[in-house]
């Protein structure tokens, strides 16, 4: 019988939580950009980008092409120990945000991308700001991520995420791709035959509510990522 795929590891990495706080008053008047696909959350859930395509914070999205170079963005300017943390993951980075959801916001269930590690292609989550109030559902079961420490989260199983205290939540988030590095650390907290190749699709739907959004945003990046949308789309619609 087939292993039910790895949902979550705490991963041997802990960061000081003084320093990653005082980054976030460093940027406390940043211009945070909401989440594109408004119907999937009540209440505020923005993001900023450490580094993107165009190196500016807005550019929220992650790199739909593994050829492109992600640039580091203004915030990294004045952000101190970020850039230490970051420094300690020896793989390359397709997003790297700080994703922000205040209090009393609920992101409705759903899931993501093909982000299992059995993808080739994974996420992180450092909390950095949290509460005892923040429901983390992943797979059905609670998770609960302290501040400072470093969690896989496979995204391919449907999440939701609750924050009934009285402060925001954020958390640094950095997409990855697996390599000989990475399979030292998650072959040694799970054995590989647990990690199950998952289908890499996204649905029409959600393509079409990012480029609904994208399309706002009216910038070339936005218009590149808005090609590689449409032309995913179609050969979804082909194969039907």
């Amino acid at each position: 019988m087939d292993k039910e795929p790895i949902k979550q590891l705490k991963l041997p990495f802990e960061f000081k939580v003084s320093l990653l706080q005082a980054d976030m008053q460093r940027i406390q008047d940043s211009a945070w950009v909401a989440h594109y696909n408004k119907a999937d959350y009540d209440g505020a859930w923005r993001s900023l980008a450490l580094f993107s395509k165009d190196g500016t914070s807005a550019s929220i999205y992650a790199s739909m092409d593994s050829n492109s170079i992600l640039k580091a963005t203004e915030i990294m300017d004045v952000c101190l120990y970020i850039p230490k943390v970051l420094d300690a993951f020896k793989f390359e980075k397709f997003a790297v945000r700080l994703m922000r959801l205040d209090a009393g916001a609920v992101i409705k269930p759903h899931r993501d991308n093909a982000l299992g590690y059995e993808n080739g292609e994974f996420r992180l989550h450092i909390p950095i700001v949290t509460n005892p109030n923040v429901n983390f559902v992943l797979a059905g079961e609670r998770v609960i991520m302290n501040e400072g420490t470093c969690w896989y989260i496979n995204a391919n199983e449907e999440h939701a995420v609750t924050n009934n205290g009285t402060t925001d939540r954020i958390h640094l988030v950095i997409d990855g791709k697996r390599n000989e590095w990475t399979d030292g650390i998650f072959f040694a907290l799970a054995p590989e035959s647990s990690f199950q190749q998952a289908e890499k699709k996204m649905s029409l739907r959600d393509q079409e509510l990012m480029i609904a959004e994208l399309q706002r945003m009216n910038t070339p990046v936005a218009h590149s990522i808005i090609e590689q949308l449409k032309n995913s789309m179609n050969s979804i619609k082909e194969k039907r």
